[in-house]
């Protein structure tokens, strides 16, 4: 089985990048402050250009000693040697993906309710991303925010990590870890933030001050 050996867990959404960064130099920064695995999650690429970002994001991810997870695209992170693929509830079932993942590379399942994280762990998941906590644009289609007694109690049901998304700030860090999760998720408060190095080094600081931060 794989280790989960991370806390900060960027999202990948080029749209939400500044004008003139790509989103190479934007993952580039946030490695550097302490992102310890990026999901390459760009639903609107065609494949061949999907392969080429996760070939160069393979590379930066790989040089930091970080993972690389693919948002549902089994077939891009085996061509690539990502450690892994995280699948969404309208991917292939848990189970499916476990075997053709192996037991190696790490399977990470979003969930947006307890029955869900459920099932996704008796099938074989590694990790979980729950959301949305807080209320958060990217998340708007899945309802209102869970909030964190909804954060707690999963947390609670569950033995595996669980990820914390949707409007995680720096501030709201020490609250969810509090609540159980072993981790954040984040898209905009690194992508979007003048300094995506700083930005991450807020956030790893203020979620589990006893890992070193860059």
């Amino acid at each position: 089985m794989a280790t989960v050996d991370f806390d900060l867990y960027l999202i990948s959404d080029r749209h939400q990048l500044p004008a003139g960064r790509s989103l190479a130099e934007a993952v580039t920064a946030a490695l550097a402050g302490g992102v310890g695995a990026v999901q390459l999650r760009e639903k609107d690429l065609a494949t061949a250009e999907l392969y080429a970002l996760a070939l160069e994001l393979r590379q930066l991810t790989a040089a930091a000693g970080a993972r690389l997870l693919l948002n549902d695209r089994i077939d891009i992170a085996l061509a690539v040697a990502a450690d892994g693929v995280q699948l969404t509830e309208q991917s292939l079932p848990v189970a499916m993906a476990r075997r053709l993942l192996g037991p190696e590379r790490l399977l990470g399942v979003s969930c947006h309710s307890l029955e869900r994280a459920l099932q996704a762990e008796a099938e074989g998941a590694d990790f979980l991303c729950f959301s949305p906590i807080y209320a958060t644009p990217s998340k708007a289609a899945y309802g209102p925010p869970q909030g964190l007694d909804a954060l707690h109690g999963l947390c609670a049901a569950v033995k595996l990590p669980v990820f914390a998304l949707g409007g995680i700030t720096s501030e709201r860090a020490p609250a969810v870890r509090a609540a159980g999760a072993r981790g954040i998720a984040l898209i905009r408060a690194i992508l979007a933030a003048a300094d995506p190095a700083q930005a991450a080094r807020q956030l790893q600081a203020a979620f589990n001050p006893e890992r070193p931060v860059p």
